[in-house]
């Protein structure tokens, strides 16, 4: 037998790392359009709770990691990402034939089941290949060919709606992901060195979460960024509420979208840069307390407005905001995973599972307290990012 040759430079792996992770992506952000057509047609008589279809994918997601770490390591990278793949499909069909909300939501749950696995088995990858500063610029990088699905995929979203139904967003998501792993099983090679596959056992499981939980270094950095991607699930849940129904942006709505998902991409960008001259904490800090700053600044605005900021100012606010979100994530995700390469697979799962879970649960809270201002959305901002900066700052003088 001919062995496969691989050629994979730099570029074509940040290329597919991205594509791969995009999958969750595309599978929430395509469908933020849709959102009003699908609680119409599964007659959900509370606008509120149609945010559960955004949602529901990230509980799945939180449930979902836990098994793909483990099983990687196990098994080999590649195996866990088809196994993870075939879950996410048979989610996908669940969703495409779902005629009531319930449905619709067990189909998005095995979606967000399903992707876990390219989302947590990705990042063991580039965790395999790269470690510290490194691997915050590879992050940095992929984040920004990541963020180009997030920017568009309304817009696509939109546009297929303007020819076709709901369902067929969901058939090209479908494409999607067999193209993403198709591409991935021809031209990524396994990286799981045979040194550390490690034997699939509850026991084993059990001893290496109760060890990441312990380090309280990568149990902090978990826990910040995900009370701040909780944040950014609650903004998810109800961009559509917000950008299309109460500003009334109507078709223009997946541009402004994508335009402040640009300026997450550009930041990711900006960040890998940056990290040649400064540290990740210092980077994070300052992005943290910037982040604040404005926060409670557009606070201030909102409430001398009675909660009516106009469209003006809350556009500014959330360019600003996703700007300074940019190098949080990949630069607290490689934080937490520093002490842990000799198991990367199984940290990573843990430290997804309980970002995850987490960002569903402050999301959820910030989501639902929706009043047709967003008033509640700015707060929930504020809330999270002073949280975040008071665990970083702690972690750090515990450090020092």
């Amino acid at each position: 037998m001919t062995k496969r040759v691989y050629l994979l430079n730099r570029n074509e792996f940040i290329v597919i790392m991205a594509l791969l992770m995009s999958i969750t992506a595309l599978s929430i952000d395509a469908m933020i359009p849709a959102l009003g057509q699908i609680s119409t047609d599964l007659n959900v008589a509370d606008p509120n709770a149609t945010q559960w279809v955004i949602s529901s994918i990230f509980l799945g997601i939180s449930f979902g990691v836990m098994l793909y770490g483990p099983f990687a390591d196990s098994f080999g990278r590649k195996t866990a990402i088809y196994l993870g793949v075939f879950i996410f499909l048979v989610g996908t069909l669940v969703a495409v034939f779902a005629t009531t909300l319930k449905i619709m939501l067990i189909g998005r749950a095995i979606q967000g089941f399903g992707s876990a696995s390219c989302r947590v088995v990705s990042i063991t990858i580039i965790r395999d290949k790269y470690e510290g500063r490194e691997m915050a610029q590879i992050m940095s990088l992929i984040m920004m060919v990541f963020i180009l699905v997030p920017a568009l995929a309304p817009l696509l979203g939109q546009g297929i709606l303007l020819f076709s139904t709901w369902q067929a967003i969901f058939w090209f998501i479908l494409i999607f992901a067999l193209v993403s792993v198709t591409w991935m099983h021809f031209r990524q090679r396994e990286t799981l060195s045979p040194l550390n596959k490690r034997v699939f056992s509850i026991r084993l499981i059990i001893s290496g979460i109760v060890d990441i939980v312990k380090n309280q270094t990568s149990l902090g950095y978990t826990l910040a960024s995900g009370i701040m991607f909780g944040a950014f699930v609650s903004y998810l849940s109800t961009a559509q509420q917000i950008l299309a129904v109460q500003y009334g942006l109507g078709m223009m709505f997946p541009v402004y979208f994508g335009i402040l998902a640009l300026a997450y991409g550009v930041s990711s960008f900006l960040n890998s840069k940056l990290l040649n001259t400064y540290s990740i904490q210092q980077i994070s800090r300052s992005s943290l307390i910037l982040q604040v700053v404005i926060s409670i600044l557009f606070l201030g605005l909102s409430i001398a407005a009675d909660g009516n900021l106009n469209f003006t100012a809350f556009f500014i606010y959330m360019l600003f905001n996703f700007f300074c979100l940019g190098p949080l994530f990949g630069n607290f995700n490689s934080l937490a995973l520093q002490p842990f390469g000799h198991m990367a697979g199984l940290a990573t799962s843990v430290i997804s599972a309980i970002q995850t879970l987490t960002a569903v649960l402050v999301g959820g809270l910030i989501g639902q307290m929706y009043d047709g201002t967003v008033e509640p959305i700015i707060a929930g901002y504020f809330g999270c990012g002073i949280t975040t900066l008071l665990i970083f700052l702690t972690l750090q003088r515990h450090k020092s």
